[in-house]
């Protein structure tokens, strides 16, 4: 077995591709978080490390300040900024009052100061809804990288590929690709190739590579861009990202499960270049 193949076993099949891009996201914010705060936080105890609230809180005061810093030294600007930070109990013990209650102040001041996507106390408590809590962490990182704060790496690749069409759409010469990203790249089109192998239709579904990371895809031609995550493979579709299984899983008639969970890829989900300079949020159908 090649080495391209062992990786993409390994990352794929332990999951339902339904959960694989969850898995993807958890595991890019357990490692943003444990580098920012010296930390020993992995994908497994990730929610464990974050269900007190106490350093969900600490990151917005955090935050808050980088945003003070950036003001200070860049003068007025129209980004939305925190402005106040919050109030918290440190030593609280998961699913207790004061766990709940640093919890709620974090999603206060999401809302009040940052203006993003919303989960409940519940959510991340008692594990109810784990998407919603993590969608809004990675918006908050998001909006926080624009002055200055310290990025996951899916934030980092959606900054790589919106620089990348706004170059083609200005006529502007490429700017070096870091270097992380050109030693990916030379494994992507293999791994790509390895899971569209995998269709069974007497025709195989189409997917064209246009250029390094960027494929047309379906009888519509959707243009969408695809990114190495460790050992996810996954693609940048309208304002989101979802992994290549589970994107194929749902688009190509040989792997999706019924009639009514096949997608056309252009009815529900739009390409990168007509959303690209748009507030992003990660949507997923």
């Amino acid at each position: 077995m090649s080495g391209i193949q062992h990786a993409s076993n390994q990352s794929i099949k332990p999951f339902k591709s339904s959960e694989e891009y969850l898995y993807a996201m958890k595991e890019d914010l357990a490692e943003w978080l444990g580098d920012v705060y010296s930390m020993e936080i992995d994908v497994n105890n990730v929610l464990e490390v974050l269900e007190t609230g106490a350093l969900l809180c600490a990151h917005a005061n955090n935050v808050t300040r980088v945003a003070d810093d950036f003001v200070k030294s860049s003068g007025p600007t129209e980004i939305q900024l925190p402005a106040s930070g919050v109030t918290f109990v440190s030593s609280a013990h998961p699913t207790t009052f004061l766990a709940r209650d640093n919890v709620t102040n974090f999603i206060n001041w999401c809302r009040r100061e940052m203006d993003v996507l919303m989960f409940e106390t519940d959510d991340l408590v008692l594990r109810k809804n784990e998407k919603n809590f993590v969608l809004c962490l990675l918006e908050v990182a998001r909006r926080a990288s624009r002055f200055g704060m310290a990025s996951p790496v899916l934030i980092q690749l959606e900054q790589e590929i919106e620089q990348e069409i706004r170059e083609e759409m200005e006529d502007l010469p490429a700017q070096p690709k870091p270097q992380r990203s050109l030693i990916n790249i030379q494994n992507l089109d293999e791994m790509v190739q390895l899971l569209i192998s995998r269709c069974t239709c007497p025709s195989q579904f189409p997917m064209v590579k246009v250029s390094e990371g960027k494929y047309r895809v379906g009888d519509s031609n959707t243009l969408i861009f695809v990114r190495i995550l460790r050992n996810h493979v996954m693609v940048r579709v309208g304002g989101g990202w979802d992994t290549l299984e589970h994107y194929l899983d749902k688009h190509d008639p040989c792997r999706c499960t019924s009639l009514s969970t096949c997608l056309d890829p252009f009815s529900r989900l739009q390409s990168p270049e007509r959303k690209a300079l748009s507030p992003t949020l990660f949507l997923f159908p």
